[in-house]
């Protein structure tokens, strides 16, 4: 791997794993409670608004009290979306298996990752490993991300 690349995927690791909680839960929802596929529905949009590095999409499905590591806020995570989408003309997540967690209102989470960001050629210039944990809130049957923890690995 480039070792520049590297280092600018982890300065910019923020944005990438909120795009890889959105990958996650891109996945099908038969046989789904109706509050966990309008959850996978919402990530769904999020994934597709990465895809058209739409930042402000993106901020759009975050809470107003969105909170990340670091005390990332919701405007923060829209400006460093902003940033990787101009670094990497391409980043793609491959997610393990998301282990969802519903309670009332509130939802919880948890997968693996691993991430990728490149210039479009046929390598990546950066990867990297991580166990995440998001949170959601519904109202008024929409999901919005409240929170997003991860733990490198290897």
């Amino acid at each position: 791997m480039h070792r520049q690349g590297v280092v600018a995927m982890g300065k910019g690791k923020g944005f990438v794993v909120v795009a890889a909680a959105c990958l996650a839960f891109a996945l099908a929802a038969c046989g789904r409670s109706a509050p966990e596929e309008r959850l996978r529905e919402t990530m769904g949009e999020l994934q597709a608004a990465i895809e058209k590095k739409d930042a402000s999409a993106l901020e759009g499905v975050l809470a107003e009290d969105f909170v990340g590591p670091g005390s990332l806020d919701r405007a923060g995570a829209r400006r460093m979306a902003q940033m990787m989408f101009l670094r990497h003309g391409t980043v793609g997540a491959n997610v393990g298996p998301v282990a969802i967690e519903l309670q009332d209102e509130h939802a919880t989470a948890r997968f693996s990752v691993a991430l990728t960001g490149g210039s479009g050629q046929l390598l990546p210039d950066a990867a990297r490993l991580y166990d995440v944990t998001t949170g959601w809130r519904e109202v008024d049957g929409e999901w919005r991300m409240t929170s997003v923890a991860w733990e490198g690995r290897l």
